[in-house]
């Protein structure tokens, strides 16, 4: 289909600056004109008690309203919006905290790819640190997400010890606990490829739920794959494109599609075609002529 050629062409000549479409999209989420549209939920994880937060965090609504018992209908709204026409697509292109982990992640260290399972943490992170003990034991518990949060840590809590030791004030400093996971997500940085996205993250679990059936989708011509093993190595989350294409744990980088045989595409729900009628209709081997 036209349309489906046109959304895959745009997304292989998107490839190669990928992160400057991360850095648009991190001017948004930054606030260069100083909005603080606070009372509005964003899509991407990001910590709005930071100075230069433009929307509220989705993950940190939610959590909140689970702490005062009650339902967060436009956050809630957002993700499954966002997600039913992405899925994680925002999580690999727009994520200001997964562009972070990008970032960091080019520096020389080698790194080694955890095995697929642990990503069910982020449903336990989800269920745990979101929902349960926010709505049973309100927002002072220590297991309170945003008490542990480390892109809390990074950009409100950092930002505030330095300008206060700049200025020579009293300095603020953060709980155990929030350094302590500050710490193992700067170490774990440089020995896993986006460590956070893989293991912990709530927002992406939530948007990974919607990757088989979001509006933008991936597809594989089984055809046209030559079994070459290449899109695995080149999938940054450690997952093999071939055999597990929209699966939750993608974050939809697209690095998939530079695999040669170009088996690998992308597409949209409105994309099927039907078959046609060479392959509806073969010929049959039994009559020939004589």
């Amino acid at each position: 289909m036209v349309k489906s050629k046109l959304i895959n062409n745009l997304a292989i000549k998107l490839l190669p600056h990928r992160i400057w479409v991360q850095v648009g999209f991190l001017l948004v989420w930054l606030d260069p004109a100083r909005l603080r549209l606070h009372n509005i939920c964003g899509p991407v994880f990001h910590c709005y008690a930071c100075p230069l937060a433009t929307f509220a965090c989705p993950i940190g609504i939610i959590a909140q309203f689970s702490a005062i018992h009650v339902f967060p209908f436009i956050a809630l709204g957002v993700l499954i919006v966002t997600g039913s026409l992405f899925g994680t697509l925002v999580c690999g292109w727009a994520c200001p905290f997964g562009f972070l982990q990008d970032l960091l992640a080019k520096i020389p260290v080698k790194k080694f790819t955890p095995p697929l399972w642990v990503g069910h943490f982020r449903y336990v992170v989800l269920l745990v640190t979101v929902l349960l003990v926010p709505y049973l034991f309100g927002e002072q518990h220590w297991l309170f997400v945003c008490r542990l949060c480390p892109a809390g840590a990074l950009e409100k809590a950092l930002p505030d010890v330095v300008t206060s030791a700049i200025a020579g004030n009293e300095i603020p400093w953060p709980n155990a606990i929030k350094i302590t996971v500050m710490l193992l997500f700067f170490i774990g940085i440089f020995l896993v490829r986006r460590p956070w996205c893989k293991v912990l993250c709530p927002l992406g679990a939530i948007f990974g739920l919607f990757n088989r059936f979001s509006v933008f989708s991936m597809r594989i011509d089984e055809d046209g794959c030559t079994r070459c093993q290449k899109c695995h190595k080149l999938c940054e989350v450690g997952l093999k494109p071939a055999e597990q294409l929209n699966a939750p744990e993608c974050i939809r980088c697209l690095e998939c599609l530079k695999c040669p045989p170009n088996a690998i595409s992308t597409e949209t729900v409105f994309d099927h075609e039907p078959e046609s009628e060479s392959q509806t209709k073969r010929p049959d081997s039994t009559n020939t002529d004589s």
